[in-house]
């Protein structure tokens, strides 16, 4: 059979939806928007073996989905440009939009965990003007340190119960994460009302922070 020359361009589109047909690979591009991170670090926070993430890494990096920066002995990893992030986005709507099963995943997921609405970050920013909230990153501390929300407090999930004392009193607390998609802010709520301590979590993370235009630290 006779292979068009045209048919080069369609192979260059293939390796794009290659490179985002595994789950694993999709959980590390989400890590990755965070900001720059060591393979090791991307490891954790994907649930991955850090063999299993520097293949996927890899993958991600050929296809310019990714970029490698090494500084022996560590090699880090970051998204190739923010138009990656708004492909990413992209995806993400479109996922939403086509797919019900995604809505209802995420429905059975809090369901019974998490009652309130997540506040915007429209809603967010006036509280912070009023000094009315205090901001807690429930990311792992790498996350926290490549990017993260002006004037938040970095309060890993799993340490927040042995840690409620560095919680100013009397202020209502937005527990934020890695976006809309991610849970561990609806763990740090959790915690936080068993404690008697009003909270709510942001609707965003970081990247939607910084795609929004907002200004963002790093430490």
């Amino acid at each position: 059979m006779q292979v068009e020359p045209a048919d080069a361009i369609f192979h260059q589109f293939a390796r794009i939806a290659d490179a985002l047909s595994s789950p694993s690979r999709l959980k590390l591009m989400d890590r990755l928007c965070q900001g720059e991170q060591t393979v090791e670090h991307l490891a954790e926070a994907a649930g991955l073996s850090v063999s299993n993430a520097s293949r996927q890494l890899r993958i991600l990096a050929e296809c310019r989905l990714a970029e490698v920066r090494r500084d022996p002995p560590r090699v880090y990893y970051r998204i190739a440009g923010e138009r990656v992030v708004r492909f990413w986005f992209s995806l993400r709507e479109l996922a939403r939009e086509q797919l019900s099963e995604l809505d209802r995943i995420m429905v059975d997921l809090v369901a019974g965990r998490d009652s309130l609405l997540p506040i915007s970050r429209d809603e967010l920013l006036a509280k912070m003007q009023t000094g009315e909230v205090v901001v807690v990153d429930v990311r792992p501390e790498a996350e926290f340190r490549a990017a993260h929300i002006p004037g938040s407090l970095s309060i890993p999930v799993e340490q927040l119960e042995a840690r409620l004392a560095a919680i100013p009193s009397g202020k209502q607390v937005v527990a934020y994460c890695r976006g809309p998609y991610c849970l561990l802010s609806v763990d740090a709520v959790e915690v936080l009302r068993s404690r008697g301590i009003p909270a709510v979590r942001l609707e965003d993370g970081v990247p939607e922070w910084r795609a929004a235009g907002l200004p963002l630290q790093t430490a």
